[in-house]
């Protein structure tokens, strides 16, 4: 019994730690089975092009369904239209004839493919409309009518699976929105060590470019949730605050790299390590705490304990320079403890704004 519940609870975990793919796949394959089941009771001769619509249309998200089957109807109306035309008035009774009316569609939608991206499927559509009459055993208008046929069964199946199965891209959104917050809190003690020790150069730079890929897939999941609300789900509340907030707490981490390259002056360290280790704990265990929140839409935490460690910087930093200490130090020396001060301080006002985009979360969870 003991083995039986671990191998449950193992399975159990696998497919929570999965469910994105397992709901990708199985999409996929409702949309396979019923564009294939549609195009026999339509009789349509190559049910193949149909599955095929609808397997490629069947994308991660609703919106991004949304716009590609809107894109390949479109381009494939187009290149159905001019190739049916071309096959049906240019006479084609040889390979050689064939080969001329197949250059005479494919050059001009290639061309406008190229020019616009949105119809790229006309092109694929122009070969089929000109060599399906020969496997299928129809007419080239036929053919045309048909390939039309096959790619709205096809593009409405995917686009009714994606609405009634959806993955929604706004919740991709925040869990990528979660994930760079876990990075940029993890980021931070390593970061912040610059300031009293000798850092390696490429683990700084590794650290930046982890996080900016974190932050260039959220941007990408955003705008197609950016789809969806404009396309159907126009109810849903805008991500761009909170977009808007984690680019600016990206930028504060890019100059507290910049800032940490050289070590500050011993004098500086022994005062300013502790309230900078403070604020690398407390802040990166606020952002991570926030990540949480964000992934199980609740209230934000609690941010007093990183609002006190900032404030305890900005204090001792007050200190120093009632001591005195900056007087005769070198120009970039001075600039290098200030940009930290001025750099805290924007961390400070970015944090409240995370705070009011985590609670906007929980409200409309």
């Amino acid at each position: 019994m003991g083995h039986l519940a671990t191998a449950w609870g193992s399975l159990r975990t696998q497919v929570l730690e999965h469910r994105v793919q397992l709901g990708f796949s199985l999409r996929v394959t409702i949309s396979a089975v019923v564009s294939f089941a549609i195009s026999l009771l339509l009789h349509v001769p190559l049910p193949l092009w149909t599955v095929l619509t609808a397997v490629i249309l069947t994308q991660v998200n609703f919106g991004r369904s949304l716009k590609a089957t809107v894109d390949y109807l479109a381009g494939t109306l187009g290149g159905a239209i001019y190739s049916g035309a071309v096959s049906a008035l240019v006479p084609h009774p040889n390979e050689v004839a064939l080969a001329g009316a197949l250059a005479l569609a494919v050059a001009p939608l290639a061309l406008l493919g190229a020019i616009k991206p949105s119809f790229s499927a006309g092109t694929f559509t122009g070969v089929l409309v000109l060599l399906v009459p020969g496997i299928a055993h129809v007419g080239p208008i036929d053919s045309a009518v048909y390939r039309v046929i096959e790619v709205a069964v096809g593009g409405v199946t995917a686009l009714a699976v994606s609405l009634v199965l959806p993955a929604r891209a706004r919740s991709f959104a925040i869990e990528a929105a979660g994930h760079m917050l876990v990075l940029a809190a993890g980021s931070l003690p390593e970061l912040f060590a610059g300031f009293t020790q000798t850092r390696d150069a490429a683990v700084s730079a590794r650290i930046q470019d982890h996080i900016g890929k974190a932050f260039a897939r959220l941007d990408a999941i955003a705008a197609e949730a950016r789809h969806e609300r404009i396309g159907f789900l126009a109810d849903e509340p805008d991500l761009g605050p909170l977009l808007r907030t984690l680019l600016r707490l990206r930028h504060d981490l890019v100059m507290i790299g910049r800032a940490a390259e050289v070590p500050l002056p011993e004098t500086f360290g022994a005062r300013l390590e502790s309230p900078l280790t403070r604020v690398a704990e407390t802040v990166g265990g606020y952002l991570h705490a926030s990540a949480d929140a964000l992934a199980a839409r609740r209230a934000p935490p609690p941010l007093a304990a990183a609002e006190a460690a900032l404030d305890g910087y900005a204090e001792a930093l007050a200190g120093i320079r009632r001591d005195g200490l900056t007087l005769g130090l070198p120009v970039d020396t001075v600039e290098r403890i200030f940009t930290v001060a001025f750099v805290l301080e924007q961390i400070h006002q970015h944090l409240r704004d995370l705070e009011r985009c985590v609670r906007e979360v929980a409200r409309r969870r």
